[in-house]
This record gives C-alpha cells, structure tokens and sequence, in this order.
C-alpha cells in the first residue's frame, strides 16, 4: 500500500528538491552505542523536509486550481516551503500567518513571494482566515501536515536515506503535527525490511503520547517548549497512519533537546533546529534500547534565529 504513491511522489518532485546528504559522528555513535546516520533535511530547500510535501501537493492540483493559487495557516517552515513551491511552479500562495510570528519567519515568506495574511494567534482565526481566503479567492487549502499528498512527500526523505543506507533497524524523527512521521513510517514500510519507526516528542507538547495512549487526538494546554516546530498537533489523516505504524514515541525534558542540539552543532558541524534535535534527545535518553543498532535520523530542519541559540 502506498508504495507506488511514494515512488511517483519521488519521481514528480525530484527537479524541485536536494537529495539531501546522510552524515554521521563517530563521536556521536560512541556516545549512544550505535551506528547514526543523519538524513540532513536541514540542507533541504527552505532548510526544511516540508518544500518535499509542499512540491507533490501543488503539482498535483488541476489547472484550473494552480490558477486560483493556494493557502495554507503556518508560522514556520511550510509557509515558507508552500511558498517557495508555488512561485518556481508559477502559482499565487496566500499563508495566514499568527500576528506575533517573527519578523525574521514573515521576511522568508516574503522573500519566496508568498502573501501573507495576517491573524491573531489561535486555530481558530487562522482557519476563519484560511475559510475568507478561499471564499474570495477560491484558493486550494493544503494543510502543513494533515493532508495526504504533502505526507507522501515527506516521505520521500526516508526512501533516499533507506536508498543510502539498506541495514537501518530504526528511523527516529520529531512528531509535532504528524506529516513527517507518518510519512516516514510509510516509506519504512514500503521499501524496508524489519525496520521500524519511533518519533521524539517534548515533555512540553507531549499530544502525540497521550494520542496514542487515549487512541484519539489530544491537544496541548500548554506549549513551553524551545521546539517551536512541534507545537502543532495530529490529524485526522495521519493520525490513523501513526497510530498503525509507529512502535513508540519517546519523551524528552528541554535541557536534553538543547543538550542534543549542541552537539549535533559541536559534533557534525551543521546547524540543526531544536525540533530536529528532539529525535537525536530521544536516543541518548534511551540508550540500551538502541545500543549496537543501526538507525536512522531525520535531521527535519535548520531554521534557526541565530539570535535566539538555547545554548
């Protein structure tokens, strides 16, 4: 199931992406007692995996539907991936935007042409915004996450590192809205043989845990996390996904993300977002059950405000 899906998804999107190169830190694999090898995402166009999804959704839409454009609701690194894949394929991209964003976020939209609709800071007017949007200009809505295109997308990230690295007995990714993870856990499942997938989540935004231990989408009543990537929550669609394919979800404290972080930077000398550091905080909080494994990581993301460094 889906495999032909991720197969055309690659096939569609490859002129518009990096194949983005895999990593590792002797160092670093001394310290956990396995073998990592970093998929760097962070090398991605926009510095993110999203531009994947973004790309295989729009392509996608009729004619007639790339004429009217597209809208999404994002803060970070889908406004800016939506954005970029619509101006290379030649469509309007309308991104509501919460109003307290940075301005160093609005700027990087901006710069990709997208049209930045601003809305106070909740779900709510974010999607009133979204709704006036396509009301008037009958616009496509395509979620950062929750949308199955922009899922397979994503998970041709997994299918090149699986490509570079056929041995793999894990892939451990961040979970914040759930695109990511459940791509990832479709392409382990298509092209991998008893691999299996495990997502890393703050203690501080904790929804996905709790999704998988209710058996129904929970949300956050407080998100003070230094991942400001993972503040989103699951899906209708790729709930489902995850809930079938995932083996766990590993929770980690802020002083562990920031301390994974900085040695990502320190280590594999590359900048990398605290929300990707959280997969690589998972590992060393569970040492044992990762020792002399071969795993991979998705490195999500490196869009960080150099101003702003938790270390």
């Amino acid at each position: 199931m889906y495999k032909e899906d991720i197969i055309k998804a690659h096939q569609r999107i490859k002129p518009y992406i990096h194949n983005t190169p895999v990593l590792s830190s002797n160092l670093i694999n001394k310290i956990v007692g396995a073998k990592l090898y970093f998929k760097c995402e962070n090398f991605q166009k926009t510095g993110a995996f999203k531009m994947r999804g973004a790309a295989n959704a729009i392509i996608q839409l009729t004619k007639e539907e790339k004429a009217r454009g597209v809208v999404t609701h994002s803060s970070g690194n889908f406004a800016q991936a939506l954005s970029l894949a619509a101006k290379i394929l030649g469509v309007k991209a309308y991104i509501v935007m919460p109003k307290t964003t940075s301005e160093v976020k609005k700027n990087a939209v901006r710069e990709y042409n997208g049209n930045i609709i601003e809305c106070e800071p909740t779900l709510l007017a974010r999607e009133n915004s979204v709704k006036k949007i396509q009301e008037k200009e009958g616009a496509t809505f395509i979620h950062p996450s929750n949308d199955l295109n922009v899922v397979l997308g994503h998970g041709t990230a997994t299918r090149e590192l699986l490509a570079n690295q056929v041995n793999l007995e894990y892939i451990v990714t961040p979970v914040g809205g759930g695109g990511l993870v459940a791509g990832t856990i479709i392409a382990t499942t298509c092209f991998a043989k008893d691999c299996k997938v495990i997502g890393g989540e703050p203690f501080e935004a904790d929804d996905a845990f709790r999704s998988l231990q209710s058996g129904k989408i929970e949300s956050n009543k407080s998100i003070n996390t230094v991942a400001e990537g993972l503040k989103t929550q699951l899906g209708s669609i790729n709930f489902p996904i995850i809930r079938r394919g995932i083996e766990k979800i590993i929770r980690v404290s802020e002083k562990e993300i920031i301390s994974a972080m900085r040695l990502v930077w320190e280590r594999l000398k590359i900048v990398c977002e605290p929300s990707s550091a959280v997969a690589l905080a998972a590992i060393i909080r569970e040492k044992e059950k990762f020792k002399n494994k071969n795993i991979g990581i998705i490195i999500s993301g490196g869009n960080v405000d150099l101003d702003k460094l938790p270390f």
